[in-house]
């Protein structure tokens, strides 16, 4: 009689734990495959560059290797300096961040602080830029960049990118959601503006500066039309630029070599992402909130 009572009553308690799992964990079941379907192009891509060139068009072939074929990295590192694009593309990517981390600050706190005539109109032609496409102004930049004898150079992918709308209107709004009694607080011990911005307000908008740093860094990691556009010497292109030049092989795309070189151009922000995943999502978490 015990154990007849015992067993719904322990069935029910089960039922009623996996009931509370499932409630606490659903979202869980819904990222999961969500995170598949993100990861499902890199794993293609991964096990792509390990096949042979006959493996990838065999469609008897499965989808993994039969045998892993790591040559392929040495050959495409062959094909053309990856050593030189890799470093121009950091020094371009991390000379444009800099640069904007500087102007926007600058621009930012002047919008978000300062009183000065012409102030909203200012910063209506300033948000222009967010606008236009990029590509809208890609034959003034380049007339400009010529006429100062810039073209094929490491500047010519630099210069245009110092200043940015976006980041300027992203870091305006922390701004302004700083309370005004700090800064007042900091010129009465003394502070003038550059101090006050340096010891006040970008303590305080961290998570915006790193939020906007991400998407700087990814958009001009990636970036390929412009550097084709104003660069033609190996010397001085990127990453972006050497991985277009396998696709344009003589006798087509060597798809093995293509994403071998794919993985050695990603491989760099996936592991940024990988090292400071957790500084990343709080940033993004934070950003958007008063």
């Amino acid at each position: 009689m015990t154990n007849a009572l015992h067993t719904p009553l322990c069935e029910k308690r089960r039922r009623v734990h996996w009931r509370r799992r499932l409630q606490e964990n659903w979202l869980h079941l819904v990222m999961v495959p969500l995170a598949l379907l993100w990861l499902s192009p890199m794993i293609w891509i991964l096990v792509t560059s390990l096949k042979t060139n006959v493996e990838v068009f065999d469609q008897s072939a499965g989808f993994f290797p039969e045998k892993l074929n790591f040559s392929n990295y040495p050959s495409t590192l062959a094909v053309a300096p990856f050593g030189t694009y890799l470093l121009n593309s950091v020094i371009v990517t991390g000379s444009i961040l800099a640069g904007q981390l500087v102007t926007i600050t600058l621009a930012a706190y002047a919008f978000a602080r300062l009183t000065f005539p012409g102030k909203n109109i200012l910063f209506t032609l300033f948000l222009l830029q967010v606008m236009f496409p990029i590509y809208a102004i890609f034959l003034t930049n380049f007339v400009t960049l010529q006429e100062m004898g810039l073209i094929n150079t490491i500047p010519a992918m630099i210069v245009p990118f110092i200043a940015s709308g976006y980041g300027t209107f992203m870091l305006r709004q922390s701004f302004r959601q700083v309370p005004s009694e700090l800064s007042d607080a900091a010129r009465l011990d003394g502070c003038n503006h550059l101090e006050i911005l340096w010891h006040v307000y970008l303590p305080l908008v961290k998570p915006t500066l790193i939020a906007f740093a991400i998407i700087s860094v990814v958009t001009h990691w990636n970036d390929y039309m412009w550097p084709l556009l104003v660069t033609n010497s190996e010397g001085i292109r990127t990453l972006p630029i050497g991985l277009g030049l396998l696709a344009k092989a003589d006798s087509g795309a060597d798809w093995p070599r293509l994403m071998a070189g794919t993985t050695l151009v990603v491989s760099p922000l996936l592991l940024l992402f990988i090292i400071f995943q957790r500084r990343f999502i709080d940033s993004f978490m934070h950003t958007g909130v008063k």
